[in-house]
């Protein structure tokens, strides 16, 4: 049996992110089985995340993807609730900074 999907967070973001004034939970890393699609196991991490950050006292989740191709992963994220605060490109990958605010 593979893995379905896996997370990593911390409150440290990575150097290309903007620094914020606040405390916050960085998604460093988010995937999902290919073999589980459409499943909603993103989305299941995601939510972790948030709840990460709740019980932490974190009012902003943060996360980055990859910003080329047709632009779905931006959509994702956005589709997950984040909005699009900083484009960056490293190299020549291009990027897309999310943020999110906890009620």
């Amino acid at each position: 049996m593979s893995p379905t999907g896996m997370l990593h967070v911390s409150e440290a973001p990575p150097q290309y992110a903007p620094p914020v004034q606040e405390r916050e939970l960085y998604v460093h890393f988010l995937v999902a089985s290919r073999d589980y699609a459409g499943r909603g196991i993103g989305r299941q991490l995601l939510d972790f995340a948030r709840e990460q950050a709740r019980q932490r006292g974190i009012q902003l989740v943060r996360v980055d993807c990859w910003a080329g191709g047709d632009g779905a992963l931006v959509r994702y994220y956005m589709s997950a609730g984040f909005a699009r605060t900083t484009e960056f490109t490293l190299g020549e990958w291009q990027g897309q900074v999310f943020e999110q605010r906890l009620p």
